[in-house]
């Protein structure tokens, strides 16, 4: 009877000490999230106090205390390990939000681009230290002259170490708007995506173990030329393959974003097939979700159903939190 109690005892003490530990990743698209100082050579003047949006520290300080608050709902018992941010305008704002929001106490350390974006908007990547150890980060730039648009955000490339000694590759993006006509801008997009597919199969190639992991708000839909035939990103079927890229937003029958009443995934986590396969750090479709909580939404008196509550309703202020919902995806990491 003895020996039977051990072997129970060890066999727990075993399955303990392989038990996967969480990981947990969001994305969120912040909409605006701007101080309320001029930044030289930036176009950010509607975010000044003494504008016409009246863009007051007043209201600064509660769309940085509204952030917060997405950020921690998020949490199970810790709050994500990363969190991927767009529409960020500078090292201040990221400042205030970890250091003088209610995310003070998180100890998020960050990361973030500074683009040549016209209107001074950039993306960001806050990372716990104690699961993920930061080892480099590259900006990858888009070239301007090759289509005749403005300048757009570059793309964030992090690279660090998560608990079971795996590197795991995270690519931040904000693809260019479809200011002027999707058609008309089509063609920044698929730019874009080629220097980022070039970029993760760059990575993919050279790691032993290809974790890589891309999020960001792609302003094209899953089915769109530049994430379903330039990136190749679609959701998984039953054959993976380790160096290829699998969207988990494609088939959502939710959206992160909703225009003139339909629902639609800008908002992308893109992961490699090496994360699905059962490896130390592994994934899985159903472990991605678009967060919905009710706080971030409010009735569309226009056309009916719910619509992500915005910051502003054209120059009014509104005093909710974005226009798009945030996305969260959750890996296992066995060590």
């Amino acid at each position: 009877m003895k020996k039977l109690v051990l072997l129970i005892y060890m066999c727990c003490l075993t399955a303990s000490l392989h038990a996967g530990q969480p990981f947990r990743v969001m994305f969120y698209n912040v909409e605006n999230l701007f101080d309320t100082q001029h930044d030289e050579g930036k176009n950010d003047y509607e975010f000044l106090p003494d504008k016409p949006k009246a863009w007051t520290y007043a209201r600064y300080q509660d769309k940085l205390n509204k952030i917060a608050k997405v950020i921690i709902a998020t949490s199970k018992e810790n709050v994500p390990d990363l969190v991927g941010l767009c529409e960020v305008e500078n090292d201040r704002c990221l400042t205030d939000l970890t250091e003088h929001s209610p995310l003070c106490e998180a100890g998020y350390r960050y990361v973030m681009t500074e683009s040549r974006d016209e209107r001074g908007i950039d993306v960001a990547l806050l990372y716990q230290r104690s699961t993920f150890k930061f080892i480099d980060k590259e900006i990858i730039q888009i070239p301007l002259g090759i289509v005749n648009l403005p300048p757009t955000r570059d793309i964030l490339h992090v690279v660090g170490q998560v608990l079971s000694g795996d590197t795991l590759d995270v690519f931040v993006c904000h693809m260019p708007s479809r200011a002027g006509g999707e058609e008309k801008s089509k063609p920044y997009r698929r730019l874009t995506s080629q220097i980022l597919r070039a970029k993760a199969d760059s990575v993919m190639n050279i790691r032993h173990h290809p974790n890589v992991l891309i999020m960001g708000d792609f302003n094209d839909y899953p089915k769109d030329e530049a994430i379903y035939k330039i990136l190749e990103a679609k959701k998984p079927k039953l054959f993976i393959k380790s160096r290829k890229l699998y969207n988990l937003m494609d088939r959502r029958k939710e959206g992160t974003y909703r225009y003139r009443g339909e629902w639609g995934v800008l908002d992308q986590l893109i992961v490699s097939g090496y994360l699905l396969t059962g490896h130390a750090v592994r994934t899985r479709y159903e472990n991605a979700q678009i967060l919905r909580y009710p706080f971030l939404l409010e009735e569309d008196d226009r056309y009916g159903g719910e619509i992500p509550s915005r910051t502003y309703l054209g120059k009014k202020y509104h005093g909710g939190y974005s226009d798009h919902l945030p996305v969260c995806i959750d890996f296992e990491i066995n060590y």
